[in-house]
């Protein structure tokens, strides 16, 4: 299957948050914007809502009962050892080790959330539609699949209008 892509060129960040406010106030999806830099208009226009931050709550919340519930499991039902008169369940020896566990478990889900959401993983390889983006350019990229023939004529409409330095075509061959 073939799918063909707008891409749309900006050398000024003003312009191309302007272009993307006005296509996605049009209703066109917008596949990707690729930024030299990130640029937080760009990225509440494009309306892409991140639960990361909710997945590292629940992370945090199950490690720190789990480090908790283990903790308790061995020192007073699995090995009991009393040393020195203490109580066989004292909590404040398990306050550090549960805040550091606790951050380790946090940070390696969050991590691994992240990498397979934005599908990461060794050897994958990934178009880039325009190698400048990485130096000092601002890419808008569309697609057929997504969007309609009507809505690319009017996106590219709107990314000349905003002084787009470069528009182009190019197609995909998937198999």
């Amino acid at each position: 299957m073939s799918t063909k892509h707008i891409i749309g060129v900006f050398d000024d960040e003003f312009k191309l948050v302007k272009s993307v406010e006005e296509i996605r106030e049009k209703k066109i999806r917008i596949e990707e914007v690729y930024t030299p830099y990130p640029i937080h208009e760009v990225i509440h226009a494009m309306g892409n809502k991140s639960k990361l931050q909710i997945f590292a709550y629940f992370y945090g919340l199950f490690g720190a009962l789990g480090v908790l519930a283990f903790l308790y499991w061995t020192s007073v039902i699995s090995w009991p050892v009393n040393y020195g008169g203490k109580p066989f369940n004292s909590f404040p020896s398990f306050i550090i080790i549960t805040i550091i566990l606790t951050i380790l478990i946090v940070t390696i889900g969050s991590l691994a959330t992240f990498s397979g959401r934005a599908k990461l993983w060794p050897g994958k390889t990934h178009k880039m539609y325009d190698q400048r983006a990485t130096d000092d350019k601002f890419v808008i990229v569309l697609n057929d699949f997504e969007a309609g023939a009507s809505e690319l004529i009017e996106a590219e409409k709107i990314m000349k209008g905003n002084g787009a330095i470069e528009i182009r075509e190019e197609g995909d061959d998937e198999e």
